[in-house]
């Protein structure tokens, strides 16, 4: 019987060693290979473009490019694929400004190397995979009003009265820290349709990842009652 094929993985770090030691550990993967490195933002998007990998493990603080201008610069060009932040820094400043600028998660580096292959796979289902301390510190900011013009998000009451009751549940969860999958059990539907709510959620509110849905509907306060239609 033949293996699925691999998820092909771009990293990007400033420390040569710390991305052969990491490759190495992924390469060890069933289901996932590294095909390609770069040492900055800006040769991260070359390398997206000539080698148009599945994902990318980015760092946050490197020269020449930081990895959140690799993000920005990847989404302004229309590049949409997963990519995972995996840094040292639990800086609010980089988590926000990574969010913001459409990273689709956020990962320190002292997680298990098993840790970070969950994380992987999440993002690759599209999943929004997060280390606990910085995912707490987030929901709590948000909690807090958040950081001022942080994420491109309708003030309240505009945008989630556009959101369905189901879209508006589904939001509920997000911001609850559960999966796709796990959502789909509570509600008793397909995993498919979790992630096409979720999708056109996103759409609604102008927002780019799963991170923004899950601060909007914290922000906002989102009740058992929310959204306005069935």
């Amino acid at each position: 019987m033949s293996l699925p094929p691999r998820l092909r993985l771009l990293l990007v770090d400033d420390q040569p060693l710390f991305r052969k030691a990491l490759a190495s550990l992924i390469n060890g993967q069933f289901d996932m290979t590294v095909v390609g490195e770069a040492s900055d933002g800006a040769e991260a998007v070359a390398q997206i473009r000539a080698l148009v990998p599945d994902l990318v493990v980015m760092d946050v603080n490197m020269p020449v490019a930081s990895g959140i201008e690799g993000v920005r610069e990847a989404r302004r060009a229309g590049i949409d694929l997963p990519i995972i932040m995996l840094t040292i820094s639990d800086e609010d400043d980089d988590l926000f400004e990574a969010i913001k600028a459409g990273a689709n998660g956020y990962l320190l580096k002292n997680l298990k190397p098993e840790q970070l292959f969950e994380g992987i796979r999440l993002a690759a289902r599209g999943e929004a995979p997060i280390s606990p301390a910085i995912a707490s510190r987030l929901l709590e900011a948000f909690r807090r009003g958040g950081p001022p013009s942080a994420f491109r998000a309708p003030e309240p009451g505009e945008g989630e009265m556009t959101l369905t009751r189901r879209e508006s549940e589904i939001l509920r969860y997000v911001a609850a820290g559960l999966s796709n999958k796990e959502i789909a059990t509570q509600l008793t539907i397909t995993e498919g349709t979790v992630k096409n709510h979720v999708h056109h959620a996103l759409e609604k509110l102008h927002l780019t990842n799963r991170v923004q849905a899950a601060a909007y509907a914290v922000r906002h306060r989102m009740g058992s009652e929310g959204g306005s239609g069935a």
